[in-house]
């Protein structure tokens, strides 16, 4: 744990925002060196580009574990929304040599189109892989997350239906100071809301109230947490599980609330796309961050949940890799779905 802690501070000073002609695309640019980090070796082949949606701070740490047993590489991380992340991929598949997101649905379409690249040969279990050529290695549930001060002397809601009673038992409370995603825009937001509706009516009532105390509108879980902690909202629906505990933990302001009467759980995927100029590379990066993520390496300092939890028991429902999570990428049924949405929390 040490040595990695050394590494990551060694790696922040070299952490580069590179110039690039779609620059005011990413939300976060930094390229990390090895150790044993030679300029040279870039013209040889030892740099790769990954196009992500996981926060920089929650990757370093992966990055800093894989550069110790490959200290003369170099990796360009790159950081868009996840509805970014499809389009700037699609305009451009060989400009990146890994593609990682949290939107299922529009990997899974990415790969049902022929952009990724089999790999026979990486160790996971076949309820978290797509043709051996799509690859999960997190499971992240959607939660809802609370400032507490909202709730002094309330009881916390732990279902939808206990959330849509508190928020009608106190709409002065709560006016304004609520928030989820913005669909539109947010790949992932787009496909917790279509899992949401699907399970149960109540994800549509619950919006109907949301809508009623002018949400705010949200493209990503990272903002939605800096307002709860700074008290400009009270209350945030399907915020990435992961994030928030990652704050959760070091305050007592904010509280992570896991629905109980039905999980929206999601499983973050990555891919080699077939024209990546450093497939060779990308494939061990895929090799490590598994074995890191499925137990078989030391997980020491890593944020991002595994992708099974060591004596947790059974695994929580989670959203399948397969065909039916195109259903909702229908341009029909999501131009239906958003209409429906907007009705209810723009209104």
């Amino acid at each position: 744990m040490r040595y990695l802690f050394c590494l990551i501070l060694w790696l922040w000073p070299f952490a580069l925002v590179a110039q690039d002609s779609s620059a005011l695309v990413w939300e976060d640019q930094q390229l990390f060196h090895g150790a044993g980090y030679d300029p040279d070796a870039v013209e040889q082949g030892q740099q790769f580009r990954i196009l992500s949606s996981t926060d920089t701070s929650f990757f370093a740490p992966i990055i800093a574990s894989y550069l110790l047993d490959h200290p003369r590489t170099s990796v360009e991380y790159l950081v868009a929304g996840t509805a970014e992340i499809d389009r700037i991929f699609r305009d451009s598949p060989g400009g990146f040599d890994l593609v990682i997101s949290s939107a299922m649905d529009l990997q899974f379409k990415l790969t049902n189109d022929g952009y990724a690249q089999p790999i026979s040969d990486l160790s996971t279990p076949e309820w978290a892989q797509w043709r051996h050529s799509l690859f999960a290695f997190t499971v992240e549930p959607a939660a809802i997350v609370i400032n507490r001060a909202a709730f002094a002397g309330q009881a916390l809601p732990q279902t939808r239906q206990e959330l849509i009673e508190a928020l009608r038992a106190r709409p002065a409370v709560f006016r304004n100071r609520l928030g989820t995603y913005d669909i539109r825009q947010s790949g992932l937001g787009y496909l917790f809301a279509t899992q949401d509706a699907r399970a149960s009516e109540t994800y549509w009532r619950l919006m109907e109230v949301m809508g009623n105390l002018d949400t705010h509108l949200y493209c990503c879980s990272g903002e939605m947490i800096d307002d709860l902690a700074s008290g400009e909202i009270a209350v945030a629906y399907n915020v990435l599980g992961s994030y928030a505990m990652a704050r959760a933990e070091s305050g007592e302001t904010l509280a992570v609330v896991l629905p109980a009467d039905f999980p929206t759980t999601m499983m973050r995927t990555g891919f080699v796309p077939r024209q990546a100029a450093q497939p060779d590379l990308a494939k061990a990066f895929m090799r490590h961050l598994l074995n890191l993520q499925s137990g078989r390496g030391a997980r020491d300092g890593l944020v991002l949940p595994p992708l099974i939890s060591a004596g947790a028991g059974p695994q929580p429902p989670i959203i399948s890799l397969g065909p039916a999570l195109m259903s909702y990428l229908d341009r029909l049924k999501r131009e239906t779905f958003l209409q429906e949405w907007v009705s209810a929390v723009i209104q």
